[in-house]
Parts: C-alpha cells; structure tokens; sequence
C-alpha cells in the first residue's frame, strides 16, 4: 500500500507539472520559445522510432560509466588513505580544495586542446566533477567510523589491509554511497557542457546540434532524457544501497 500511495504522490505531481507546463506554452505562443508538453512528447517519439535517442543516450551513459569507474578507482583509495593517516590529509587536502571550487567545465578550452575532439574530453570532464565528492566524502566516512570498533579490532589483532577490509569499509559505506550518488548527479551534469562543444555524439552534442536548427521541442526530448537517465541512474544506485548494507536503512537519504 505504501507504494501504490508513493506511486499515486508521484502520478499526481507530474500531472500538475504538465498541467503548468501546457498552460504556460499556451501563454508564451510560441513552439520555438517553449513548446507544449504534446509537442516534446512528439519529438521523443520520433527520436525513438528513428533510433537517435536511444543511441546518443547509450553513448552518453557509457561515457559516464566510465568516467565515475575510473573516478571511483581512483578516489575512494585516497579518500581511505586521508581518512585514516594525518600525512595522506596533510598531502593532499590543500590541492583537494583548491581544485575542488573549480568547475569541470571550466577545463573544456585547455583540454579541447589536450583531448580534441572525440569521447576523451567529456569523460575527463566527467571524471573530474565525479572525482571530489568521491574522494571528500569517503575521507569524511573514514574519519567518522567509531572509534570504538577501530580500537576492538586492534585488541583482537586484525590490522593493515584486513581492517580496513571487513572494519572501515563497512562503517564508512553509507557515506560512500552517498557521495557516490552525488558524483552521479554531478557527472550528469557536467556531460552536457561537455558534449555540446568537444564531442560528435552524446545527448549534449544532440542538443546543441537541434538548438541550431531551432527544433526545440527535439531539444527538450533530449533534455528530459537526462533526467530520465539520472532518475534511473540515482534508482540504481538506492537498489545497490539496499542490498549491500540493509543495516543502513533508517540512516539512508
């Protein structure tokens, strides 16, 4: 019942979305400004029927596997390192912070000069904005496991690697999660800026190639793909949140 409740909660508040969205349309007059909720359905379907959704979004998602992977790889290790040594968080947290503030887009002119052209420089680009919030947020999940289970495992002798194995991960999931979601949603984000001028395909390429041909019913398809993506995305990672620590239901967002 609770999810027929939250599925009818959801059901109602679209309809009131589209509701707003056709009224305004009606208000602007013009397909070009903001087109109607009917005539963006339209172009999401032509889009799917002559495969160029689909294909461009499926290029997109795998950029974006790839980039929060190597991210992952990347920054949950260091992020375990400074969580647990005050020399790795000496090392590293000033440059963390320092490039953190910057924006990935804002590395699109020096690396379309690094990079060209191609699926190079939006996955860098995603790999940078999903990079930080990995990295901080597991350092800050290290750093918060209690206290008491670090010092219970060193009375039993369980050290090193074995430690930080069956002791610290397990504590600091949550806060792993989280910021792995949020280096999803961060990554979503950053894919479109970098689509739309270092890339020949993707959603941000599509979107930018349907704006300069003023088809903006097809741009906004493609827009409410990325959102459709991100949900699915973000529903993913709640599932991988459930089965891996059910024990942390009641603190999950």
């Amino acid at each position: 019942m609770a999810r027929v409740g939250g599925l009818l909660v959801y059901l109602r508040t679209m309809a009131i979305f589209a509701l707003a969205w056709y009224g305004l349309s009606l208000l602007v007059g013009s397909r070009l400004l903001l087109p109607s909720p009917l005539l963006v359905l339209d172009a999401v379907r032509q889009s799917a029927l002559d495969g160029e959704l689909l294909r461009n979004a499926g290029i997109s998602l795998l950029r974006l596997v790839l980039a929060v992977a190597v991210a992952a790889l990347t920054a949950i290790p260091l992020g375990i390192a400074m969580g647990l040594s005050r020399a790795w968080r000496d090392a590293f947290d000033l440059l963390v912070e320092m490039l953190r503030p910057v924006a990935g887009i804002a590395w699109i002119p020096l690396a379309l000069f690094i990079f060209g052209i191609g699926s190079r420089l939006p996955i860098f680009i995603m790999f940078y904005s999903a990079f930080f919030p990995l990295v901080i947020g597991t350092a800050a999940g290290v750093r918060n496991v209690d206290a008491r289970l670090l010092a219970a495992s060193a009375t039993m002798g369980v050290t090193g690697v074995t430690r930080i194995r069956h002791v610290v991960l397990p504590a600091a999931l949550p806060a792993i999660m989280v910021s792995l979601r949020l280096a999803v949603a961060a990554s979503w984000t950053a894919v479109v800026a970098a689509e739309l001028v270092g890339a020949p395909s993707g959603l941000g390429y599509a979107i930018e190639y349907y704006r300069s041909m003023l088809a903006t019913p097809t741009v906004m398809a493609f827009i409410a793909m990325i959102g459709v993506l991100g949900f699915l995305t973000d529903a993913g990672l709640r599932a991988l949140e459930a089965r891996l620590m059910p024990w942390a239901k009641d603190i999950r967002p």
